[in-house]
């Protein structure tokens, strides 16, 4: 999945719009996983209500009316549960590195956007792995500033944007100009 990025007017860390032309060298966005559709949200919830309706009723039937009602809390309860994983999932990192700024933007499901700008030459890549499962934090450190990217993705994701993030970092240190980690210049999704 492919989506053109838009440059930032508001420049780089120096307020200096000239960054916008900066050549691209790595742009990526992250979005939290998940694995229940809006079909399947529907099918989910549609089953839940016929097995609560149908185990209510019989309750209702033989004179417990009360559990009739907890039937329906559960079902509320259920459907509130999910629509705040949903709200959760708008969340978003964008993650910008060119031959003189690594940008990273985080828009939450709430709240207003932080974004961080960092110098590329200054910047490290911080990269916790646990022998059992995998890579457990990313982090772009830059003297004291330290900025935590993908805390939402599982160990593979993680491990594979540690190492998308790690060589755009060297090819902007390099300044090469020819980005080979995303297509055609191209925003993409991990």
């Amino acid at each position: 999945m492919s989506n053109a990025t838009a440059p930032d007017p508001a420049g780089d860390a120096r307020g200096n719009p000239d960054c916008l032309d900066d050549p691209l060298v790595y742009a990526v966005t992250l979005a939290p996983h998940r694995s229940l559709s809006a079909r399947g949200f529907r099918w989910t919830m549609g089953a839940m209500a016929l097995a609560c309706l149908g185990s209510g009723a019989t309750f209702l039937a033989v004179g417990a009316w009360p559990v009739f009602g907890f039937f329906g809390l559960d079902l509320l309860l259920l459907y509130l549960a999910f629509r705040a994983s949903y709200r959760s999932a708008r969340a978003r990192e964008h993650i910008r590195v060119t031959t003189t700024l690594i940008e990273v933007r985080h828009t939450p499901a709430r709240g207003p956007t932080r974004t961080e700008r960092l110098n590329p030459f200054w910047t490290r890549l911080l990269r916790r792995d646990d022998e059992d499962f995998g890579t457990q934090e990313i982090a772009l450190v830059s003297g004291p500033r330290r900025v935590s990217v993908g805390a939402f993705l599982g160990p593979e994701e993680k491990g594979r944007l540690a190492e998308e993030l790690g060589t755009a970092i060297e090819t902007a240190r390099r300044g090469d100009h020819i980005a080979k980690h995303s297509k055609n210049n191209d925003e993409h999704y991990l």
